[in-house]
């Protein structure tokens, strides 16, 4: 059954290698990290959430709205076959309704802040700012070329984003989702620029974050996506 159905565009994906250790008080019952080439991964990706519907119907001015989320990347095995998926460390929406019914609903972090976006394309080249702020504003800056390339099988660029599940750690359970939606083109960056105090905003286990370069950048066009309810609790 799907619970939401929308379109998630203009993915701004910053990509940090960080230490195993401390991801595993966040990892899910059942879950275990996936690594890329050896590297356990770590995402901020701030994108615009589109044509929202709930369980088929619009909300009144929640349909579009910005998203800036920190995760990384987990696989369950079931029946003998990996589902992939990523694990939120929290997730940032403007209006307070999405984060009541995410947090009821999926038990996600959700939580609410003043954002906004600023998304351009003029000679070639896309423009892409998302912006939230606590006491001051924290923002996510990209350009790139403004020609999107397809997917490239194997690539790290399809480790990050070809991971279809949601997993959820509530206490010694754990709760699962299924996203659904089609390969993802990506715009070659040219340019970023991160405005963002990781300790403030993620807690003291992410302070690490703000002293080191990004591993890679990316830019997703996305496309539209089912949220399925969750499926398996336990």
């Amino acid at each position: 059954m799907n619970f939401l159905k929308a379109e998630w565009r203009k993915l701004a994906i910053i990509n940090y290698e960080i230490d195993p250790q401390i991801l595993l008080k966040y990892l899910p019952k059942g879950t275990e990290l996936d690594f890329y080439q050896g590297k356990c991964y770590v995402s901020l990706v701030g994108f615009m959430f589109l044509n929202t519907k709930l369980m088929g119907i619009p909300v009144p001015f929640h349909r579009d709205f910005e998203e800036v989320n920190l995760r990384f990347y987990v696989k369950k095995k079931e029946n003998g076959i990996w589902k992939r998926g990523v694990v939120f460390i929290k997730e940032i929406v403007p209006k307070p309704a999405l984060s009541f019914i995410a947090n009821s609903v999926y038990k996600e972090n959700y939580h609410t802040l003043p954002m906004k976006n600023w998304i351009h394309e003029k000679e070639g080249e896309l423009l892409i700012k998302y912006s939230w702020k606590d006491k001051n504003w924290h923002s996510i800056q990209i350009k790139a070329d403004s020609t999107a390339q397809p997917m490239q099988e194997g690539s790290e660029f399809e480790f990050i984003t070809e991971h279809y599940w949601g997993f959820t750690k509530k206490e010694n359970r754990t709760s699962e989702y299924e996203v659904c939606h089609p390969k993802w083109d990506f715009y070659s960056v040219k340019e970023h620029q991160l405005e963002i105090d990781f300790e403030k905003i993620y807690g003291n286990d992410f302070e690490c974050l703000n002293h080191q370069n990004p591993i890679s950048v990316m830019l997703a066009e996305g496309s539209g996506v089912q949220v399925k309810v969750k499926s398996n609790v336990m």
